[in-house]
């Protein structure tokens, strides 16, 4: 028989799916204690309001991607690894999905939220300029330090706002599709497409394949 979910984590959860598929402002607690059946004085009694479930669930997609987001400890980065990292944070990003629908408002409604947030954002960029440099090291990357730098910044832009972009020029539902996301993580490989070495273009043309998601970008509105 399997264990019992303790309520905390039925109330991470069960936030986690609101706040996904509806959007985190259109989720109160009320929502989500009666979406699990529970009081919302339960619910008080693990998370003091949702400020505080948020919390929690930033913490836990910081832990993911810190996960992954490393050089690897024993050998040299290969070709191979591009696809991990890609595949890796796309998952990352569909999980917690709201947060990048809604991280302005989630940041502006929270100043120690935010103050973590950059913290966050400096880690990430200083390990994902790290395994630029491996992927330099191993000769699969053509670039110099500043493009290195360049290239890192870009991609979290376009990362940080491809769902913006998403919900404001493509018009999506309220639930993001994951294929959309797909279609973000490969404009981040696009943009280092020119600096792949000859001898690795083949290979990284195949990851790139494998991230490609048509958009409808050529019909034109009604004036």
């Amino acid at each position: 028989m399997a264990p019992q979910v303790k309520t905390r984590e039925r109330i991470i959860q069960a936030s986690l799916e609101l706040f996904n598929t509806q959007g985190e402002r259109n989720v109160t607690t009320n929502h989500i204690a009666a979406h699990m059946g529970i009081s919302p004085g339960n619910l008080y009694y693990h998370f003091r309001n949702k400020q505080a479930v948020i919390a929690e669930l930033m913490q836990r997609y910081e832990a993911q991607v810190d996960q992954f987001l490393r050089l690897p400890e024993e050998r040299p980065v290969v070709i191979e690894d591009k696809a991990v990292y890609m595949e890796r944070l796309l998952a990352a990003m569909w999980q917690f999905r709201f947060l990048h629908r809604d991280l302005e408002h989630l940041l502006e409604s929270d100043a120690q939220l935010a103050e973590r947030y950059q913290v966050f954002a400096k880690r990430c960029l200083h390990h994902a300029m790290q395994i630029f440099q491996g992927f330099v090291d191993a000769g699969i990357l053509l670039m110099t330090p500043l493009q290195i730098e360049a290239l890192t910044l870009n991609s979290w832009i376009v990362l940080t706002s491809w769902v913006r972009f998403l919900c404001t020029a493509m018009k999506p539902t309220t639930e993001l599709d994951e294929q959309l996301l797909r279609r973000g993580v490969f404009q981040v490989m696009a943009l280092e497409d020119g600096y792949v070495a000859p001898q690795w273009q083949e290979a990284a043309r195949e990851i790139y394949d494998s991230l490609y998601v048509q958009l409808d970008l050529h019909s034109h509105p009604v004036a």
